[in-house]
């Protein structure tokens, strides 16, 4: 079904998360992106989870006490049954990949993907997810080999989904990374929130924000913090853990490194964005210790914050924290993983390059000065929802080729 008008473009936008609920960089991506492509085109939401304004909410309960991927998937054909007459649909993340290729199959119109992660670098979630791993890896293959278009949010993750899906036509991979609203996350000077989650403002704190997923190696960065300075604070704003084990796995090092160490601060409930924003502002340092990461919006909102990052050099990181100029990168192999030993020397880079920082306010603060500049330069929604436009326009001369 091709548009009449293509200026006049409509889209049913597939997502999980939604606003007010959001855990992770795909929700946030989403929420931003949305705003700015009403202003352009037509915007439907099909979301899952309770209903809410906005959007079409489709509850994950169906199959009733079935394994969680066999639940998403059953929210998924309740999207597609939901999406009213558009010109396209666009998913994101793989529990809205198999709603999209489906509809696209359906209604005959082109399905573009956006690529936030990709299953097959992420073989942790098999203890998460069980058998649902397989499922989840069996959607998002089948909708991204069959899509119009797949948006990859970097250079590195356009590499790493070709390198995945070796049928996929390499023209039909565009990139359009993600961006940040620096007018939501921008320097507060207010402290408040600081004083009253009890960080100390006369001592330099190492902020990270994050969810307890092997993804994000938190576990990295409690052990490399027990080479920080001792005068350091280590700041942890981190919850829901994917599973029992990696929960005791960080609760133990914790309780370690508070009993060695002290000047450890861990908050597990999910804080307002206002109150990560100030939390953020008066970080010496943030640090981002993903092992995977195929951006890395919370890099962004650290930086546009005015604070220096010191991230692991992998996926798209690079492409957003720019290497003695907005902060620090810090190599790290994936192959090596289970080399105790290439693990130990990754752990006491990072923890000397954040000390090179915390030694060194003037330089920390010369790096966030640099990182907020280049967030406004680069990475502004309004433009990257023009791009994501320009795909969607893409893919429907192919879908009509």
């Amino acid at each position: 079904m091709a548009p009449a008008d293509t200026d006049q473009l409509s889209i049913s936008l597939l997502t999980r998360e939604y606003p007010p609920s959001i855990y992770g960089g795909a929700g946030v991506h989403v929420a931003q992106l949305v705003p700015q492509l009403r202003k352009l085109i037509d915007v439907d939401v099909q979301c899952m989870g309770e209903p809410r304004e906005g959007a079409t909410a489709h509850a994950e309960n169906y199959p009733e006490g079935a394994n969680a991927a066999l639940r998403v998937f059953g929210a998924d054909l309740s999207m597609v049954a939901a999406i009213p007459q558009v010109d396209l649909v666009h998913s994101h993340t793989w529990y809205a990949n198999l709603a999209g290729h489906l509809a696209g199959l359906f209604h005959d119109i082109p399905h573009v993907v956006s690529a936030h992660s990709l299953e097959p670098h992420r073989p942790w979630k098999a203890e998460q997810l069980g058998g649902g791993y397989r499922l989840s890896s069996w959607a998002e293959k089948t909708a991204f080999e069959a899509a119009d278009a797949v948006i990859a949010v970097s250079s590195g993750m356009r590499n790493d989904t070709l390198d995945s899906y070796t049928n996929l036509d390499p023209d039909k991979v565009h990139v359009v990374k993600n961006g940040i609203d620096t007018e939501e996350f921008k320097p507060d000077p207010g402290t408040g929130i600081v004083k009253q989650l009890g960080i100390d403002l006369d001592k330099p704190s190492v902020v990270f924000v994050g969810r307890i997923t092997r993804q994000k190696g938190l576990i990295h960065l409690v052990r490399a913090a027990e080479n920080f300075d001792p005068e350091t604070q280590v700041v942890l704003l981190a919850g829901a853990p994917d599973t029992p084990e990696i929960a005791q796995q960080i609760g133990d090092a914790f309780a370690h490194l508070q009993s060695s160490r002290g000047n450890v601060l861990w908050i597990e409930e999910m804080l307002p964005r206002g109150h990560v924003r100030q939390v953020l502002s008066h970080a010496t340092v943030f640090a981002c210790p993903s092992v995977y990461e195929p951006l890395g919006i919370v890099n962004l909102e650290a930086m546009a914050c005015e604070t220096a990052v010191v991230a692991t050099a992998v996926g798209g990181i690079p492409e957003v924290v720019v290497d003695g100029v907005t902060g620090y990168l810090v190599p790290y192999d994936p192959m090596q993983a289970d080399d105790p030993a290439a693990v130990a020397a990754f752990e006491e880079d990072f923890a000397a390059k954040i000390n090179s920082l915390t030694s060194d306010p003037d330089k920390a603060r010369q790096f966030g000065l640099a990182g907020r500049q280049r967030c406004i330069e680069e990475f502004d929604w309004s433009k990257i929802a023009a791009e994501t436009v320009k795909v969607y326009r893409r893919a429907l001369e192919v879908h009509q080729s």
